[in-house]
C-alpha cells in the first residue's frame, strides 16, 4: 500500500472562496428579503448551490425558482471573485500540489462547487496542468456527505481507494470520505469554524505535514 492519488476538495482547501460565497449569499438574501441566521448559514457550509437554494425556497416559502436564486448569487460571486483584493490561494497549497505532481501522485479535484467555479479558480491560479481530473458535485445525483464524489474521484484516478487520500475541511466532506472508506486528512485553518473533524484520520494546519515522506507511515 502506498500513496498514489490525492483527492482535493477545493473550498477551504485550495482557495478560501467561503468569504466570497458568504458575501454573495448574504447580498442575495438581502435582495430576496429573507433573514438567514448564522446557524442556518453554517449548517449549509459545503452543500451545493442547488441544495442551499432548495432549502431556502422550502424554509422561507420563496416564489423564486432555484435557477433564479442561483443566477443572482452567481452574479454577486463573480463580482467578488475577480474584484476582491484579499482573494488568493491558501498558504502552502501551491507548493503541496507541485510537490505531489513532481512525485508522480495523481491529483483529482472533487468539489461541491460548480464546474464553472472550478474552472474559474483553475484559470485564475494556473492549476490545470497539475490535475488529471476534476469532478463537480453539482453534476452528481448526491452531494456530500454522500460518498459518491470521492468514489468517482478514486475511479477517475484509476487507483484502489486504499492508495488514495482525501484532503477536506468540512464536516460533510470528511463524512463523505469516511463513508467512501478513504483516508482523510482534515485541513484546519484559522478561518475554519464549527466543523467536526472527529472522523478524519489526521488533522493538519500546515500543508508541509502532508508531504509524501511524512505520509509514508500511513501508507
Amino acid at each position: 500500500m502506498s500513496l498514489k492519488a490525492v483527492l482535493f476538495d477545493m473550498d477551504g482547501v485550495i482557495v478560501d472562496t467561503e468569504p466570497l460565497h458568504r458575501k454573495a449569499y448574504f447580498k442575495t438574501f438581502n435582495q430576496l428579503g429573507i433573514d438567514v441566521s448564522e446557524e442556518l448559514y453554517t449548517s449549509l457550509t459545503g452543500a451545493s448551490t442547488k441544495k442551499v437554494c432548495d432549502t431556502l425556497i422550502e424554509k422561507f416559502g420563496l416564489s423564486e425558482t432555484y435557477e433564479e436564486i442561483a443566477a443572482i448569487k452567481r452574479a454577486h460571486f463573480k463580482d467578488y471573485f475577480y474584484n476582491d483584493s484579499e482573494f488568493d490561494l491558501i498558504s502552502g497549497v501551491r507548493e503541496l500540489i507541485q510537490h505531489y505532481y513532481e512525485n508522480g501522485i495523481t491529483l483529482i479535484l472533487a468539489s461541491s462547487a460548480t464546474m464553472t467555479t472550478i474552472n474559474m479558480v483553475f484559470d485564475k491560479f494556473g492549476l490545470e496542468k497539475y490535475f488529471s481530473g476534476k469532478i463537480s458535485g453539482a453534476d452528481l445525483k448526491e452531494s456530500k456527505p454522500h460518498p459518491e464524489i470521492f468514489i468517482k474521484a478514486a475511479e477517475m484516478a484509476g487507483e484502489n481507494i486504499k492508495n488514495c487520500m482525501v484532503i477536506e475541511d468540512s464536516t460533510n466532506g470528511i463524512l463523505a470520505a469516511h463513508r467512501a472508506g478513504i483516508f482523510c486528512s482534515a485541513y484546519k485553518s484559522y478561518h475554519t469554524h464549527n466543523q467536526n473533524y472527529s472522523l478524519a484520520n489526521m488533522i493538519v494546519s500546515d500543508y508541509t505535514e502532508l508531504e509524501v515522506d511524512r505520509m509514508s507511515k500511513f501508507f
